[in-house]
């Protein structure tokens, strides 16, 4: 196999399918699904024409993705159309193919990953960028999974954390702003909690609803991101907020804890204090403790480190922090803020610049410039 063939014929491969009229990101895409098929294929049958052969298994690979995506909005058209009685719509089975999607033959991260692609519209991008890994990494995972399901019956619908996993994943993608999937999410949250008591699929719908009360706010007209501390709240939702606590209180009571009970009440605590200094945040240190326990995520110890650098002050925060991996996604982010804090700000600053190069969206990138540049103005004064 030569790789540097495959990377060499990538940009006019992605070239013809543009011209043909596929946006760039489905066209990349395809792309992608045609490189690892030429990876599988070409070891064992190598084509006359390398790039023809990718040309023409890219394009099957966009139209098949187009059709799918057509008809999943189809489906949410024919919801839209005919509303079913009753508060929880039943027509629409998109919820279903979530499950079937989460097949037992598939590990828990390929079922997620599986889903996220074929039936929560996420491109591949976006999806490795959930999970931290290459995109190249992410692509490959897919087709696997996608082999392995091949010709398998879809008669064994899988479990319920895979599928509340990708719920978390298409409702946090649609939160971000970078495709509208938040409100989707809710949805097909409310029908599985509709259809199953369980206190995790509350939980969750809680930590949705929670969220979702104080995205109005969450950026400026501009575009630009506006930290929690400074977000106008009496523009959140309070309905959705008592909604969200009232189900969450009940999924609590069966004590029968979950991760997403646990991140619903971090969300409750900062939802309940009229203003950001009245932030309870030594009961978020607890179920941050709580969260770790049940996760052991490098990502919820990183968040406990800014818990901690509010509750005890930024210097225990740093020392929190110091016991993490500098390659974890947002930590010179968050040492920056802690260095702020505890009044070091040339240090902050260059750390702002520095975690601006690493941000993974570009309104994070201008919001972290711009802390830079107002404590690089100040130090110049």
């Amino acid at each position: 196999m030569n790789e540097a063939l495959l990377r060499s014929l990538t940009p006019s491969v992605l070239g013809v399918l543009v011209r043909r009229g596929a946006d760039f990101a489905a066209a990349e895409d395809a792309v992608q699904d045609a490189l690892v098929e030429a990876v599988r294929v070409w070891p064992d049958e190598r084509p006359r024409d390398p790039k023809g052969w990718l040309v023409t298994v890219a394009w099957r690979r966009f139209l098949d993705a187009t059709r799918a995506e057509a008809a999943r909005r189809r489906r949410e058209d024919l919801v839209d159309e005919e509303p079913s009685p009753g508060p929880v719509p039943a027509v629409d089975d998109t919820l279903q193919l979530y499950f079937l999607c989460a097949h037992p033959s598939l590990t828990a991260s390929s079922a997620v990953a599986l889903t996220l692609r074929a039936v929560g519209g996420l491109t591949t991008r976006q999806i490795a960028r959930a999970y931290l890994v290459p995109e190249a990494t992410m692509a490959q995972r897919i087709s696997r999974a996608k082999r392995t399901v091949s010709g398998v019956p879809f008669d064994q619908p899988g479990d319920v954390a895979t599928v509340l996993r990708v719920l978390y994943l298409v409702f946090n993608e649609g939160y971000s702003g970078d495709v509208d999937l938040a409100a989707e999410a809710i949805r097909l949250t409310r029908q599985l909690a509709a259809a199953i008591d369980h206190p995790e699929v509350a939980g969750l719908l809680a930590l949705m609803l929670l969220h979702h009360a104080r995205r109005a706010t969450r950026t400026a007209p501009d575009g630009s991101l506006v930290p929690l501390a400074e977000q106008d709240r009496v523009r959140w939702d309070t309905g959705a907020i008592a909604e969200g606590v009232e189900i969450l209180q009940g999924a609590l009571a069966r004590d029968r804890l979950g991760e997403f009970q646990a991140q619903a009440a971090i969300a409750a605590l900062h939802a309940d204090a009229p203003t950001a200094g009245e932030t309870d945040w030594v009961q978020i240190v607890e179920w941050y403790d709580e969260l770790a326990a049940l996760t052991d995520s490098p990502v919820v110890r990183l968040n406990r480190a800014v818990a901690v650098g509010e509750a005890d002050g930024p210097r225990a925060g740093l020392a929190e922090l110091a016991a993490l991996s500098d390659a974890l996604p947002r930590h010179t982010a968050v040492a920056a803020y802690l260095h702020e804090r505890d009044g070091d700000l040339p240090e902050a600053a260059r750390l702002y610049a520095e975690a601006a190069h690493r941000a993974p969206t570009l309104a994070e990138r201008d919001h972290l410039t711009r802390q830079a540049a107002r404590l690089n103005a100040g130090l110049r004064r």
